[in-house]
């Protein structure tokens, strides 16, 4: 029964959780379900993950927080691995997502007003997810997760994701243009991937207008994809790339990266946070880092996504009730014709932990230590459930 000690800012939860193990979870009769959102791309690792619990212990036994008032090593180690893997130059831990993408507004900001661009504008997408703080939430594109919590924060403008041309129009019409802030792949708003090019062209247009690339890929990266970050794809390099979710397996944790002069504009005093890369945050994510990276996760990734999705197009074939099946790495979405918010409910009762979003985009974001066992089970038992819909 849930306490009303708690704000109602989830609605009527049916489902409680009380163990996890890699990508199952238990509820307190003991009923497994196989976790197909892994904390809404959080726990790429799986649940309980031995090395990552390993760290948390013997970190937490050892020295949880100081402060950014000191010297902190284990955010340094991590510091030098993601700039690495990334190509960025510089970061900024924060605790989240969202503190994530506010660094890299901030970031566009401060670049604008040194250009002397009194009022700078960063170009957004049309169904983006950002975050709920209100620069992120004015930032994001959907008109539902706004109401109520005007006036909201100015110098954003909006373009149709994947549209280049639309961007192209407003760098004609509009001499603040800053940055362009931009998910890789639409998590939020229904798995949506753009064409191969899509970064490709945005990254020449920005230099075109020296303008920052911002990429958020707070749901992309850490291996989701495919690759370690989704720009990867592409052999780009972004001026400012936002993570989190995956980062920590669980843990709070949230980096924004920098390249370039976006990497020298904070100065002290621009920007800070009293919890932001904690000891016990930073070396429980680089446990998680060195994993992905020393068992090949990110390469399992890619090539169970691709299994996914040929298994379920094969098993949907013919089935009228599917408009798209899409996917890049373990990111993968079953588009239906009509809304679908049973769905959760009834794959849950067969033991299956899924999430829909866009209405009618069934979401699918597993560990990815995934066995192919269980990736045929997903597969098997919500294929027969879209077909029941149907």
């Amino acid at each position: 029964m849930m306490s009303n000690a708690l704000m109602n800012t989830y609605g009527t939860r049916a489902l409680t959780f009380v163990r996890g193990e890699g990508s199952w979870l238990f509820d307190a009769a003991g009923k497994r379900y196989l976790d197909a959102i892994s904390g809404i791309a959080v726990c790429g690792l799986g649940h309980a993950h031995p090395a990552v619990a390993a760290t948390l212990a013997q970190q937490a036994a050892t020295l949880v927080h100081t402060s950014n008032l000191y010297n902190i090593p284990q955010q340094e180690k991590l510091g030098e691995t993601l700039c690495r893997l990334s190509g960025m130059d510089k970061v900024f831990f924060g605790n989240s997502g969202a503190e994530a993408n506010e660094c890299a507004i901030k970031l566009a900001r401060l670049y604008g007003h040194r250009r002397e661009i009194e009022n700078p504008v960063i170009i957004v997408m049309e169904s983006s997810f950002h975050g709920r703080t209100l620069a992120t939430l004015t930032a994001t594109g959907n008109r539902k997760v706004q109401a109520g919590f005007e006036p909201l924060v100015q110098g954003f403008v909006r373009a149709p994701y994947g549209d280049v041309d639309a961007v192209r129009t407003i760098a004609a019409n509009n001499a603040n243009v800053v940055a362009i802030l931009v998910e890789p792949v639409q998590g939020e708003g229904g798995v949506n991937i753009p064409a191969g090019n899509y970064l490709d062209e945005l990254r020449a247009l920005c230099d075109q207008h020296q303008w920052l690339l911002m990429l958020d890929e707070v749901q992309t990266g850490n291996g989701r994809t495919g690759k370690y970050f989704a720009y990867q794809h592409n052999g780009i390099l972004p001026d400012v790339v936002t993570t989190a979710k995956g980062l920590g397996n669980g843990f709070p944790i949230g980096a924004c990266l920098a390249k370039g002069a976006a990497a020298e504009l904070f100065q002290p005093g621009n920007h800070g946070s009293t919890y932001g890369g904690s000891p016990l945050a930073c070396a429980t994510a680089q446990t998680v880092v060195d994993t992905l990276v020393q068992e090949k996760l990110i390469d399992r990734a890619a090539a169970l996504g691709e299994k996914l999705l040929a298994d379920f197009r094969a098993a949907l074939d013919g089935c009228e009730q599917v408009a798209a099946i899409r996917g890049k790495g373990l990111m993968l979405g079953i588009e239906l014709k009509k809304d679908c918010p049973e769905l959760v409910a009834k794959a849950a009762d067969q033991g299956l932990l899924v999430s829909v979003t866009a209405g009618k985009v069934i979401r699918l974001l597993p560990a990815l230590v995934m066995t192919d066992d269980e990736a045929a089970l997903l597969v098997s038992t919500l294929s027969a459930l879209v077909r029941e819909l149907a």
